[in-house]
């Protein structure tokens, strides 16, 4: 073959080539120009949406494309933007169903089984995420699960540097197949709902186990405080190291194969196994990144209706050097969360349970009480609400099992609050307190029915005078009072209650809700 002739062979080749990218892209593009109708991940097969409540419906389309949306006899159309996004909204629904959304653009979405009810977020770490298959008595719980209008949407684990549109989760139906993958502390929360009100739930469970407040809000939110800096140091540092993929792989697998060797000599000890060492992520995208876990997991839900949330977190920032912070750091959330919403929706936490050795002395250390003072403190919100754990926790397991008990606590909070059923929402909070010769009498809301000692005997409470030196103190209830003394501390300064990572306590109401954790010093 002659030079020219080669030349020739492969410069028909190129236009080949050539021509059939140019086929490819112009079927594309023809795709493209005729895009379907979408919509988000949420908006699927058995989802549950807010009754009585304007219902967001969103999507993507063609630039100008016509939109069409139909639900439980209600039609609203829109066109959507140069950006291909459409937004519109179905007028307030009543309860049940099943009833059926139908998209229409070019194309037509038909969702089935849609019921329309009362839809919480449930967010947090891992006692939000832990699932009912590690729950208390969960054969039992299984064959007591045919609940065909308790619905959950388990939101995909996804890390994100930037905020995401779309999420990945489907909506599960509760019955005795699904229910040990819901979320333990958001299904018996939602089951009292649904066994009070009578109604459909929806549960949207958005949590990731050991992860960071500062991880679930909004960059924008959190770079507007002051105190941001010390919340991000770490990160600002571990985000200008130089990230090699392959150094950090062969540290790990030398890390796995150190691992391997202890959990072999735990297993045949019969002591526990270690935590395995986690894969290497660049720092940006770490799950506990500031905003990382907002921008994959809660900003792909903006703005599906709900009622309101529950959030169960606060362990991953007991151990960091601002835990002080954690109060700001909360109520930064619920304010961005509620902003990015539009409107103040009802938010309750789960105050952090006893953990850790039983308490010894009258003064221990502990930044677990200073991340349940910080909860307490943050009751300053509007709208908002704390189901105090005491008596759930396991000293040695920080995923106490007993999420039946939380999922009541937050619920009598929901029902009495936000349904206004008749019941006490709360255990007794401290509301003051007044020095009087050798005695501080401090008082209690939350008080209905009265408070009384679990046991009969009123334990957990200590006293100080202004040499800060904190012992054992006598208490005694009068109403809704509780008067506390010493005879080693003649002028008091301050009293503590229940101050400790596992403490002794007693104080409860006539409806048997445990007194929160508190403090009157700030020492």
């Amino acid at each position: 073959m002659t030079d020219q002739a080669a030349v020739s062979k492969d410069e028909n080749r190129r236009l080949f080539r050539k021509g059939v990218l140019a086929v490819a892209l112009l079927a594309w593009g023809a795709v493209a120009a005729q895009a379907d109708v979408k919509l988000p991940a949420i908006f699927s097969e058995h989802m549950v949406v807010q009754a009585e409540a304007e219902v967001p419906v969103w999507g993507w389309a063609d630039a100008g494309e016509e939109i069409t949306v139909s639900l439980a006899g209600q039609t609203q159309s829109t066109v959507a933007g140069a950006d291909g996004k459409w937004k519109l909204s179905i007028g307030k629904l009543k309860d049940g169903g099943p009833h059926t959304l139908v998209v229409k653009g070019k194309n037509t979405l038909t969702v089935n089984d849609v019921l329309v009810g009362e839809v919480w977020l449930a967010s947090g770490q891992s006692n939000m995420a832990m699932t009912v298959d590690g729950a208390l008595n969960f054969e039992q719980e299984k064959a007591a699960a045919n609940l065909p209008q308790v619905r959950m949407f388990n939101v995909g684990r996804s890390p994100r540097p930037q905020p995401q549109a779309d999420c990945q989760g489907t909506w599960l139906v509760c019955d005795a197949s699904t229910v040990g993958k819901f979320s333990a502390a958001a299904y018996f929360f939602g089951r009292e709902l649904h066994r009070e009100l009578k109604t459909p739930v929806g549960l949207v469970n958005s949590s990731y186990g050991g992860t960071a407040i500062e991880a679930w809000t909004s960059l924008d939110a959190q770079t507007r405080l002051p105190e941001y800096a010390t919340i991000s140091e770490s990160w600002v540092k571990s985000d200008a190291e130089p990230w090699d993929p392959a150094t950090a792989e062969k540290d790990y697998q030398t890390r796995l194969a150190q691992w391997k060797k202890v959990a072999q000599q735990a297993r045949a000890a019969g002591k526990p196994v270690p935590r395995a060492p986690r894969k290497p992520v660049q720092s940006i995208l770490n799950q506990n990144h500031p905003a990382n876990l907002f921008n994959g997991m809660i900003a792909p839900i903006v703005p599906y209706a709900m009622r309101g949330a529950i959030w169960y977190q606060g362990e991953g920032n007991s151990t960091k050097p601002f835990a002080n912070l954690y109060g700001l750091q909360l109520k930064t959330l619920i304010q961005d969360w509620r902003t990015r919403w539009g409107y103040d929706f009802p938010f309750a936490w789960v105050q952090l349970p006893d953990f850790r050795r039983p308490q010894q002395a009258p003064a221990e250390p502990s930044t677990w009480a200073v991340v349940r003072e910080q909860m307490l403190e943050t009751l300053a919100v509007p709208n908002t609400g704390m189901a105090i754990a005491l008596g759930l926790g396991e000293a040695g397991d920080i995923h106490p099992r007993n999420k039946q008990g939380v999922g009541q606590r937050l619920a009598q909070w929901a029902l009495a609050t936000v349904y206004d059923r008749t019941g006490e929402s709360s255990g007794p909070l401290p509301a003051g307190h007044k020095i009087i010769g050798r005695e501080i009498v401090v008082s209690f809301t939350h008080a209905d029915g009265g408070l009384v000692a679990k046991d009969g005997e009123v334990r957990g409470f200590t006293i100080a005078g202004s040499d800060k030196k904190f012992v054992w103190a006598n208490a005694l209830i009068e109403g809704d009072k509780v008067i506390v003394s010493s005879p080693d501390v003649p002028q008091p300064a301050a009293v503590r209650y229940a101050w400790a990572d596992n403490p002794i306590w007693s104080l409860q109401n006539g409806a048997g809700l445990p007194a929160s954790p508190f403090r009157t010093d700030d020492w």
